[in-house]
């Protein structure tokens, strides 16, 4: 029985090792793909999923709720949003600003066109 507990130990320690090993192995390889640039797909890959209880996500809920009531609370613009329950308006571009920006546009593309009538 000693024999077969000290063996199971070993086997354990070799496999603790051999982790280390592919843990030291999978950190230099995604520092060496992360120079080259193709790290993002192949480390995802080989990271687990990380998961979270239910307690856990309706803590972190509850906890951005009151961060946002407390952001709302100091600005006063959403504070007259709460109480009133309606937007500010829109600001609206008057006739005469929007036919500046259609012709400042034509412009552009009107250099545009003769620049690719030279090289042509």
């Amino acid at each position: 029985m000693s024999n077969l507990e000290n063996a199971l130990r070993e086997l354990r320690e070799k496999r603790s090792r051999a982790q280390v090993d592919i843990d030291k192995l999978d950190q230099i390889i995604s520092g060496i793909e992360s120079l080259n640039g193709a790290g993002a797909a192949s480390s995802k890959s080989s990271q687990r999923k990380r998961t979270v209880s239910a307690a856990s996500r309706r803590k972190m809920a509850l906890a951005q709720k009151a961060r946002w009531a407390s952001i709302r609370k100091t600005q006063p613009v959403a504070a007259a949003m709460a109480k009133t329950g309606s937007a500010l308006a829109k600001r609206k571009i008057s006739a005469a600003g929007r036919r500046r920006i259609a012709a400042a546009q034509r412009a552009r593309w009107a250099k545009v066109r003769a620049q690719q009538k030279k090289a042509a």
